[in-house]
């Protein structure tokens, strides 16, 4: 595992929270999420999958409750890209890892892995030791 100076963390949690903003702002509005949701329908049903369900108001409701928090704190962690930022971050993407986890386990669907993956990269990376800020 490396072991990151200060600057190059601030600099992985600044990447994380751009990489979180550009796949999670579609799913903020239930305009934009009715176009990721046929996109990610479609992408499950190519890597082998099927059709993902329709998604009733209050599915896009707890989907756009989601996109709105993480576009918030994407913001925050773009604006202030500290350590502590990071392993906040780390723990929000070991539980969101879990509970992708548990959606493939139930589902087997295979986009799950096109969000599993980066989620658990992320969360490891922002785990890593940081080295002693030299003065």
């Amino acid at each position: 595992m490396p072991r990151f100076t200060p600057r190059q963390f601030s600099r992985l949690v600044f990447a994380s929270a751009l990489y979180d903003l550009v796949v999670t702002a579609p799913f903020a509005t239930p305009w934009s999420f009715a176009l990721v949701q046929g996109q990610l329908s479609a992408i499950n049903s190519a890597l082998g999958g099927q059709a993902l369900p329709l998604f009733l108001p209050f599915h896009t409701l707890m989907a756009g409750l989601l996109g709105s928090i993480v576009v918030v704190w994407s913001l925050l962690r773009l604006r202030a890209p500290e350590q502590r930022f990071g392993r906040y971050d780390a723990l929000g993407r070991l539980m969101f890892s879990l509970w992708m986890l548990w959606a493939w386990q139930a589902t087997q669907a295979p986009v799950l892995w096109l969000f599993l993956l980066p989620e658990m990269a992320w969360a490891a990376l922002q785990l890593a030791p940081v080295k002693a800020a030299e003065r």
